[in-house]
């Protein structure tokens, strides 16, 4: 089914609002009271919402594939809690989390693999029966009353997010307790205590750094997984991972080819958010032995691709690999060679390579680090945005080719067809 941008935004809100309510319900039960475990102060649980929208989009994907499509609600779930996870340390680096986070199922444990199998089975029964209803509703809603629902909601929630994140990074309960009898600040004081206590009650054990904590973190560039680390990652890993691809072209086809996801520069975009991702998630996994990690690499960087061919896909309209010659192959997406490659690469990256490269990181001066970063993600930024414009007018340019407007004038004199053909040609177009 085609969804507009408002749809897919309503069901995230819907299902956020339902993870809220189960994990509500979970915890009264397990510990007979209210206990709100949102990172919001809205009654959202937003990786639930995220976690739908995936599935929305890459389950039909494998309509006639249900054991496939299990494994995938249970994969993308885990991945995504993981990953919320290590967003709440990076967006409040003053916050210790670690006694006081949801148990992830990645981080392993006794009853991880369960955990896991038990919120696939969840995520697949609610696409199964819960979406189809939710559908019919969704569909009954006037277009209007949506777009005005959803960027009222919307607003509400950055608004929200913003409180959330000011008052986890600007001190805790007990500095926000004596802002507020002093009268300085005042509301801001009680805004910030309010949310401390319902985390406090939610996840017991959370508390503020020391200032001395503070201090010896930024005497270090990039100490950590912390924004400016990633950023890093991504950016080296982007240039290695497409001159690897670019070497193996050559080994096996005699030939040069561009294998970059952007209009300049060796850089696969594929390759950095895949290194990023894996940074994520399998660090807990960094003190397990060897196939704990091969294992984990082979299935997250597995759907992790196939993901990523069906985003193309449906925003752009392209296909940038087609592995249907290939055996045990999954809709030409991805396959189980590949897949081997990831457990491969995310064995390698997490016991030598990421080691090796953090020390690297971490030993560039802090301001030079600080200048350094802001100009890669400038440059990132500048890049990605105009493929992505440059992408979206070549999908265009077949069924609309007079420019509509200046944007687009520009885009057809330095972007031809001619030029991203040569740019990518691997690239097809789809319907």
């Amino acid at each position: 089914m085609n969804y507009t941008l408002y749809d897919l935004a309503l069901f995230g809100l819907v299902y956020s609002f339902l993870g809220w309510l189960a994990e509500a319900a979970y915890f009264a039960v397990k510990r007979r009271g209210f206990y709100d475990r949102g990172f919001l102060s809205a009654p959202l649980v937003v990786s639930y919402g995220v976690t739908a929208l995936l599935l929305i989009l890459v389950l039909p994907t494998l309509d006639g594939l249900p054991v496939l499509q299990f494994a995938f609600c249970t994969v993308i779930a885990t991945v995504v809690e993981a990953v919320a996870a290590a967003l709440a340390r990076l967006l409040t680096p003053t916050v210790q989390w670690s006694a006081a986070e949801r148990k992830r199922a990645i981080t392993g444990g006794k009853w991880g693999l369960l955990a896991s199998l038990a919120v696939g089975g969840v995520c697949y029964l609610c696409y199964l029966l819960v979406h189809p209803l939710l559908l019919v509703v969704e569909l009954m809603i006037p277009a209007l009353v949506k777009m005005i629902a959803v960027w009222v909601i919307c607003g509400l929630l950055a608004v929200d997010f913003a409180v959330s994140v000011y008052a986890l990074r600007t001190g805790g309960r007990a500095a926000n307790e004596r802002k507020q009898r002093s009268g300085r600040s005042k509301l801001a004081a009680g805004v910030s205590n309010f949310v401390w206590r319902r985390l406090s009650k939610a996840y017991p054990g959370i508390e503020q750094e020391t200032a001395e904590d503070d201090q010896e973190h930024k005497l270090v560039f990039a100490k950590g997984l912390c924004w400016d680390k990633l950023i890093w990652v991504f950016f080296l890993t982007a240039l290695g991972g497409d001159l690897i691809e670019m070497c193996w072209v050559r080994l096996v086809s005699h030939i040069w080819m561009s294998r970059s996801s952007v209009l300049y520069g060796p850089f696969s975009f594929v390759w950095g958010l895949g290194a990023m991702l894996l940074t994520v998630t399998l660090q807990p996994l960094a003190q397990k032995a060897d196939r704990y990690v091969f294992l984990a690499g082979f299935v997250i960087g597995g759907v992790y691709e196939y993901m990523c061919s069906v985003f193309t896909e449906l925003v752009f309209g392209t296909v940038f690999w087609d592995y249907s010659h290939m055996p045990l192959n999954i809709g030409g997406r991805t396959n189980v060679l590949f897949c081997f490659f990831w457990g491969v690469l995310a064995l390698v990256w997490v016991k030598f390579f990421y080691p090796l490269l953090c020390k690297g990181i971490e030993a560039v001066p802090v301001l030079l680090g600080k200048v350094l970063t802001w100009v890669v993600v400038a440059l990132m930024l500048c890049n990605g945005v105009l493929t992505g414009l440059a992408m979206l007018r070549h999908q265009a340019r077949p069924i609309q080719p007079r420019p509509a407007n200046q944007l687009e004038v520009f885009l057809d004199k330095q972007y031809p067809d001619e030029f991203m053909t040569r740019r990518w040609p691997n690239m097809r177009q789809v319907d």
